[in-house]
């Protein structure tokens, strides 16, 4: 976070710790507002890869789940980086901003999907950085933030994933239950952004803008569940975030055959979970009808529940989820219970293709 920035956001009551801001005085109404309130989010929390040169767009194709011919400064893409068994490591936004492509994603994955990347640099003309400090990044949220923003005789994307580049601002729509974006700017001008959407918006803390992404079903890889899922596991096909007409890519022959010869065990659903035991990325799930050496389940992502317990994304043997009792950890820990997504999972059965 750049001292500036952070000194900006002291001023206006946030509480920081390590880079990512927690709230701002008042967690529980921060995430009583998420659902249908007007709010903005700094998005320090996450940090930025940097890729440029002549071979950036070439070199990224063939180390990422999703085609880089279609991110350009109008339209970014949801994508992951995955081992040689279509594990992924990280997942993250990429956009475009003049000649720089941009990857967003948690600052404790950057350090490790950075190194990974340089690896496979080789002879190409191409040039992978940590730009966290680079640009200021700020996420807005709610029924009139498109009015808002317009004040500011910026113009808007208007499609999911699709991108403006106004006045300085690189504009991202993101989905959720309200308009919402993510914006990328230099620090004053980001200041002066921040000043005039405070004026309407409420300001929150980390937490509460990952719970619009549980919302939206768009799940974030952390360390404890880097490796673990393959990119269906978390819907990341249903959401735009693999491509399986692009070339060759690391782990991609294990993805196309999950896709196109097998049957897809696990997928994510949106869950709450009861109690107010603390829930973390990569914690287990039980099923008494698990029959997988595997387990259940694992969170992928969770946030307290203004109501009581946490909403979560979680990857779930399809079979334990269908018969339900589901539990966190083992057989006495807090129920679970499946809430819809806010889009279609169809699965399909290949097992039989020859």
């Amino acid at each position: 976070m750049k001292p500036d920035w952070e000194k900006f956001l002291i001023d206006a009551g946030a509480v920081i710790e390590n880079n990512s801001v927690l709230h701002y005085g008042n967690p529980e109404q921060e995430q009583r507002i998420v659902n249908k309130g007007l709010l903005i989010c700094d998005l320090s929390h996450h940090g930025l890869i940097s890729a440029y040169g002549a071979d950036a767009a070439s070199f990224l194709q063939g180390q990422l789940t999703n085609d880089i011919r279609d991110v350009s400064d109008q339209h970014s893409q949801l994508s992951a980086t995955c081992t040689p068994k279509g594990r992924m490591l990280a997942n993250f936004r990429i956009f475009k901003r003049a000649d720089t492509f941009y990857l967003s994603l948690p600052l404790g994955m950057l350090e490790s999907t950075l190194k990974r990347l340089r690896m496979f640099l080789l002879m190409a003309k191409a040039t992978l950085e940590d730009a966290s400090q680079a640009l200021v990044g700020m996420g807005a949220s709610g029924p009139q933030i498109e009015q808002h923003l317009q004040e500011m005789n910026l113009t808007l994307p208007l499609q999911i994933d699709d991108v403006t580049q106004s006045d300085g601002y690189t504009i991202i729509r993101l989905g959720g239950p309200q308009p919402r974006f993510e914006i990328y700017a230099e620090l004053d001008a980001m200041k002066d952004l921040w000043n005039h959407l405070n004026v309407h918006a409420a300001p929150v803390g980390a937490g509460a803008w990952e719970r619009l992404d549980i919302l939206a079903g768009t799940p974030t890889i952390y360390p404890q569940t880097s490796e673990a899922f393959v990119p269906q596991m978390a819907n990341m096909q249903i959401i735009n975030g693999v491509n399986f007409r692009k070339g060759c890519y690391t782990g991609q022959e294990i993805v196309a055959r999950m896709q196109y010869l097998g049957k897809l065990k696990r997928r994510m659903y949106r869950v709450h979970i009861a109690g107010s035991q603390p829930v973390k990325p990569g914690d287990a799930l039980h099923s008494p009808n698990s029959s997988s050496g595997q387990g259940t389940g694992n969170i992928v992502s969770a946030q307290p529940d203004p109501n009581g317990g946490h909403m979560a994304l979680a990857v779930i043997d399809i079979h334990d989820a269908e018969a339900g009792a589901l539990r966190l950890h083992d057989a006495s820990g807090p129920a679970i219970t499946l809430l819809d997504l806010p889009y279609t999972v169809e699965l399909k059965d290949n097992s039989q293709a020859s």
